[in-house]
């Protein structure tokens, strides 16, 4: 059975002081879980990488970094290379972020070549796709996420693919003024990023591949989300900036029912 994910990307937030809080605060829910509990996961920038691996020393949470470049070394000024996100003691490694697609031009060939470099240096890719509005409204949502999946993971061994969980973030439900996906509509979205697994790597990889909702994700909606049909978990954003507030999703995750 697939293992429910519960995480949050701080994004361009947080100094050292607001990390250790957060992670001192988050010990007892973390310290909670059980063996079959929520797989748990923060994604600090880059600067707080190395410090929450450390302060979460020996917690059940997965430390990731915000995006990195698929190269080892080199001439990139400004950029973090994949050897440098590992060096840090991340766990995963969060890629093709609407952000970084829409504002810094990252393609589906650039997500391809950080899951392979990922997967390489024995991180976890985690990766996001999602339809824009635009999109959404002529119908082309499905072929968008499709797409984005497929190209994700091309090339990566059969046996490697149920390792990548995929985060759906439709674009319009994202940030300030993000309206959240009715749950029927993520759980449809959802089957089809299966079937873009199925399509390519086979019914085993499809069945076993962990795939999350991210977009708009409060208190209020989250369990509507945990119940529905094919939805592994949730990938939250200002709900969890709060460690109460990751704390009461892995609460509502270890009540939510069986998966379907």
């Amino acid at each position: 059975m697939r293992r429910t994910w519960i995480g949050t990307n701080w994004k361009m937030n947080f100094l050292l002081a607001d990390a250790e809080a957060y992670v001192r605060e988050l010990t007892p829910a973390l310290r909670a879980l059980g063996p079959s509990g929520p797989v748990t996961f923060v994604v600090p920038p880059f600067t707080l990488v190395r410090e929450v691996k450390r302060l979460s020393a020996g917690l059940p949470l997965l430390v990731g970094a915000q995006n990195m470049r698929f190269e080892e070394s080199g001439a990139f000024t400004g950029e973090i290379s994949v050897s440098m996100v590992k060096d840090c003691g991340a766990d995963l490694v969060e890629l093709g972020h609407s952000e970084r697609r829409t504002l810094f031009g990252e393609t589906d060939v650039a997500v391809n070549r950080k899951v392979h470099a990922a997967l390489t240096h024995g991180l976890v890719p985690l990766v996001c796709v999602g339809e824009t509005a635009d999109e959404k409204r002529l119908g082309a949502a499905a072929e968008t996420v499709a797409r984005q999946v497929k190209m994700a993971l091309h090339g990566v061994p059969r046996d490697r693919i149920q390792a990548i969980p995929i985060a759906y973030e439709p674009v319009w439900a994202i940030g300030v003024g993000g309206i959240p996906a009715e749950p029927g509509y993520v759980s449809q979205v959802h089957a089809v990023v299966r079937e873009a697994v199925r399509d390519a790597h086979g019914a085993e990889a499809a069945n076993g591949i962990a795939v999350v909702y991210g977009g708009s994700v409060d208190l209020q909606n989250a369990a509507a989300f945990l119940g529905s049909p094919g939805i592994d978990g949730l990938f939250v954003g200002r709900a969890a900036w709060k460690a109460e507030g990751l704390a009461a999703l892995l609460r509502l995750a270890t009540e939510a029912p069986p998966r379907r």
